[in-house]
């Protein structure tokens, strides 16, 4: 099955997370919990699945290309997300975000069916988040209810769009191969390093807050194990 097809699960979350927000709004204690639970699974989906296969992909420049370029793109991401300003700057960030988790589910799908299934989970959770993001963020701003859930499916739209163009590189040599992944491996890395964590501390934390962080690590880990 394409990669792209994939991309519809975690892009029904997402509406359905925003769907839930417009109506349920989440106090900032469970939406801490829920950025540490999903920073734990795209962690374990970067550690256990990109970096094993760029590891035995046995090209050092290509790695150091690939890992060059994504540092490059997501410090340009960060740039744009401290200038953007409201509802639209929020939107643009968001869509960047969906746009590249579509590229590098595409990329994982390249690598393996595994490692795109496993990565499928971790986006599933990561996107879901996005979308109460968007959602309490456009609703606190006076927006309808349903003008929020249509816009956040408007976004998800970038999910398969990035998959379709990161479905190629399956077809490409191994060193550009390596190198895709290695910008994948990154993108992740900072998704999880400097958006969800730093957001979810924005908030005091708890220990059971703290956990969730673990126990979604922990439950990639034996997802992983369960499909083998």
């Amino acid at each position: 099955m394409q990669a792209w097809i994939y991309t519809l699960i975690p892009a029904a979350a997402a509406i359905v997370g925003a769907a839930v927000a417009v109506n349920l709004r989440p106090g900032p204690v469970l939406v801490s919990a829920i950025q540490h639970f999903a920073a734990g699974v795209v962690f374990a989906a970067a550690a256990g699945e990109i970096l094993p296969d760029l590891k035995h992909a046995g090209s050092p420049w290509a790695t150091l290309v690939g890992g060059a370029i994504g540092v490059a793109a997501m410090l340009l991401v960060k740039s744009i997300g401290k200038r953007a300003k409201g509802p639209v700057g929020l939107m643009s960030v968001t869509g960047i975000d969906i746009l590249v988790d579509g590229l590098v589910l595409g990329i994982a799908f390249a690598a393996g069916a595994k490692a795109g299934i496993l990565l499928t989970v971790a986006l599933t959770i990561e996107v879901l988040f996005l979308g109460l993001t968007v959602a309490n963020e456009l609703g606190g701003s006076g927006t309808s209810k349903g003008r929020v859930v249509g816009l956040t499916a408007g976004l998800v739209v970038l999910l398969p769009l990035g998959a379709l163009l990161g479905g190629p590189v399956a077809t490409l040599s191994a060193p550009v191969q390596a190198g895709f992944l290695a910008f994948g491996l990154i993108a992740l890395l900072y998704l999880v390093t400097e958006e969800l964590l730093v957001e979810a501390h924005e908030t005091e934390d708890r220990p059971w807050v703290t956990a969730m962080f673990f126990a979604g690590f922990l439950l990639l880990l034996l997802l992983d194990q369960a499909v083998a």
